[in-house]
């Protein structure tokens, strides 16, 4: 197997469908199975990306004028002088891929600067040429479209996963202003996945599973079934390469033994048919691919066989009306199965996909799956949003395919401006690729199309979102139901609104399409947001009044210097931190009145001159500071403070068997956290087993002194005439200063067990 590597770090196996390892036979490219060539002649002179540049061109004079092809090869030398020197791991020059790239391009007759683009979408990723070069060279549209594919190069990202979102993100929103985006980066992928097996095999099922997540189903969601197919199996080759052998040599297997029913049902279809007056047809066996024949066994937990028992066939017709007439025909001669009937025809697919299903129990009992369509449809079921380039003329087929596309960008538009962050919405996204569809009525008519499982408030947002943001109730088929209803096929739905509504957070545990998720996310984050903002304003203001002051008579400069030394951006992020509870309003009152206590002090040196007593705990300026002595924390452990007023902020360790019960009594319990230059000796508690010999408290003491701790109290708790376990009270600097003493302890022959202890049993009052 020829074994390839590009300079971008796609790798691969090169599949069957690739190019062939000698160009002097390079394949027809078959995307949307459209579009034919023959080998080009041998000529021996010729380097290999002569050789895919002249394949290119002799596709490009098919349908494009001479100027267009001229501004093609401009295209294509600057893209070879920009990679000269980038060499693939086979010692393949990198140009071959793009020119690979726009091969595929050209099948599907994408427009020149389309193809221009699949030539150049590299450069500004892998090399000197900027964006601005190539619109002063080619215009603005082409450096847009490359512009919109390159990744992002400068990613301030926590994790692979959050490059990887913020790259699909910037794809996604340049696909909304040009399709053809997704198409060079479809075709860039493509290409891609045929030459992916010299990769590690860790990087290489990343790079597949990215490839079925996301790509296979945006071509999926853009009608472009005939290359949706190729993704997913070469995705499902390199994820699962060993399940893909093992399907495809049991296909390979049974191959023989079907092609004979097969050929039996095509030949009495096609003379019943004949004999009902018909004869512009065609009748055709359909072969599933293996990654569909793989995901229904999943799916639905069936063995291979059970599933190889469905055959597929295909009628291609020309009108409309011959499409229904074939359906009678068919249910004529063989017997319908109930409930397996769908008509794509009258109400289409979210992309546009146009066609009868219906599910027959042929001659030798197994059911046989139909599909009947007109040829236009069929066009645009294997072509999807690429038939606009690839048909010319005004089709009816090919502006329904558009009009979904652009419904759907409009929803992903939706999607973007309530989400949060880049890894939200590729979630977003990704529900909304892996979805079938129910269709509901609203009660005038107008049928909304929506993921199965989907509920009334999914509807709700689907039919606008300010709908969705203020329903209360609905009516499904004039019945009042409850909003997490879900939704089947038919039903009549009236949604009840409510000026005063407002999303409800338990929503989320039951919607499922993204516009619902994203848009009750960004409105409840927003809504947070503001209502925290008001609260910590309220309780601000409640304190000062308690001290016989108003918000207003503190001056703006004492608030820009609290400000600056807390680290806030502005007023409205310190109220919203008080009202989400991360700070209490006491505190942050008696850091203002302190400063109002000296004004002159402050007007010259600012809060850093605020008189403060030395602190231990960050988060608990200005107050009196408390360990609690049931867990005795020190420097290094995880903490957590509690308020009562007789006492101040008492700490507590993270994990202390008290927190619940101090939560349950509803203390107010605040985040801090050790200062960094926190000095001084904290007590805490060690429990030790010891052998009941002379001598022994005496070497422990000794060992404890070794190491610069001091015993403030000792306490026999048992003892017999072999054991004693003493609790010993100890002074130390931090967790390390500890940890150290404990080591020092272990290493005593009458120490038999040592440990630290964490929490009293009885729980106590901070």
């Amino acid at each position: 197997m020829n074994r390839q590597v590009s300079a971008n770090g796609m790798a691969g196996d090169t599949c069957e469908a690739d190019l062939a390892e000698n160009l002097d036979e390079i394949p027809s490219i078959s995307v949307g199975g459209l579009v034919e060539h023959e080998p080009l002649p041998k000529d021996p002179a010729e380097t290999p990306q002569d050789k895919l540049i002249r394949r290119l061109i002799a596709m490009l004079n098919e349908y494009l004028d001479p100027l267009q092809v001229e501004d093609v090869l401009r295209a294509y030398r600057l893209a070879e002088r920009a990679h000269e020197g980038q060499y693939r791991v086979s010692g393949e020059a990198y140009i071959c891929h793009p020119i690979s790239v726009s091969i595929i391009l050209a099948g599907m007759r994408m427009d020149a600067k389309g193809v221009m683009a699949g030539l150049l979408h590299d450069v500004i990723e892998d090399t000197d040429i900027t964006r601005e070069h190539l619109a002063k060279d080619f215009g603005e549209e082409v450096a847009q479209l490359v512009d919109g594919v390159s990744k992002l190069t400068q990613l301030d990202s926590k994790s692979r996963a959050e490059a990887q979102a913020q790259n699909v993100r910037k794809m996604v929103m340049a696909m909304v202003k040009d399709l053809r985006v997704i198409m060079v980066k479809l075709a860039d992928r493509l290409h891609n996945m045929r030459t992916l097996g010299v990769m590690a095999s860790q990087r290489r099922r990343r790079i597949a599973k990215e490839t079925l997540d996301i790509y296979a189903p945006i071509a999926n969601r853009l009608g472009m079934n005939e290359l949706r197919m190729e993704l997913e199996d070469l995705g499902f080759a390199a994820y699962h390469p060993m399940r893909y052998r093992v399907l495809k040599r049991e296909v390979k297997k049974v191959c023989g033994n079907r092609k004979e029913i097969i050929t039996n049902i095509e030949n009495s279809i096609n003379a019943r048919l004949g004999d009902s007056g018909l004869t512009n047809f065609n009748v055709a066996g359909r072969e599933k691919h293996l990654f569909s024949l793989y995901e229904k066994m999943r799916t639905k937990h069936l063995s291979f066989a059970e599933v190889l028992d469905v055959y597929a066939f295909r009628i291609v017709t020309n009108t409309v009306d011959e499409c229904y007439r074939i359906l009678g025909i068919a249910h004529n001669l063989y017997k319908p199965v109930p409930n397996r009937f769908k008509d794509y025809i009258a109400v289409p697919k979210a992309n546009g996909y146009q066609s009868l299903h219906t599910v027959l129990v042929g001659p030798y009992g197994q059911p046989l799956e139909f599909q009947i369509r007109t040829s236009a449809m069929h066009h645009m079921a294997e072509c999807g949003i690429a038939a606009h380039w690839l048909y010319k003329s005004e089709n009816e087929q090919v502006s329904i395919s558009q009009s979904r596309a652009h419904e759907w960008l409009r929803d992903l538009l939706e999607i973007q401006k309530h989400a949060g962050d880049s890894l939200e919405f590729l979630d977003n996204l990704k529900v909304d690729l892996f979805q079938h569809e129910v269709y509901v009525l609203t009660p005038k008519g107008k049928i909304i199309k929506l993921p199965q499982g989907a509920t009334i408030v999914d509807f709700a947002y689907a039919v606008h979102t300010d709908v969705g943001n203020a329903c209360v109730s609905a009516r499904v088929d004039r019945i009042l139901s409850p909003l997490h209803t879900p939704l089947v096929n038919g039903q009549t739905v009236e949604v009840i609104t409510a000026p005063w509504a407002r999303p409800n957070p338990l929503w989320l545990n039951f919607v499922v399409t993204a516009k619902a998720r994203s848009a009750i996310r960004g409105y409840l984050r927003n809504f947070k947001k503001q209502e925290a903002i008001n609260l910590g304003r309220k309780l601000l203001e409640k304190e000062l009044g308690a001290r016989g002051m108003r918000l207003e008579d503190i001056s703006d400069a004492r608030f820009n210097d609290l400000l600056k030394a807390l680290e806030l951006p502005s007023r409205e992020a310190l109220q919203e931190d008080i009202g989400l509870g991360n700070r209490l309003p006491f505190l942050v009152v008696r850091l203002l009145m302190q400063e109002e206590i000296n004004p002159q002090e402050s007007k010259t040196e600012g809060i850093e001159k605020i008189p403060r007593t030395p602190l231990t705990i960050k988060g608990a300026e200005g107050m009196v500071v408390c360990l609690a002595k049931c867990c005795r924390p020190i420097p290094g452990d995880a903490i957590m403070g509690f308020f009562n007023p007789g006492k101040g902020i008492v700490v507590h360790l993270s994990d202390c068997k008290n927190i619940i019960d101090l939560r349950k009594k509803q203390f107010t319990g605040l985040d801090v956290e050790w200062d960094r230059l926190v000095t001084g000796d904290f007590s805490v508690e060690i429990r030790l087993e010891l052998l009941n010999k002379l001598g022994t408290l005496a070497k422990v003491a000794s060992a404890i002194s070794k190491m610069n701790a001091n015993i403030e109290n000792v306490q026999i708790t048992n003892q017999d005439s072999e054991l004693s376990t003493d609790i010993i009270t100890l002074a130390v600097k931090d967790r390390a200063h500890l940890a150290n003493v404990m080591r020092e302890l272990r290493k005593l022959s009458v120490v038999l067990k040592i440990s630290r202890i964490k929490s009293e049993t009885k729980p106590k009052r901070p």
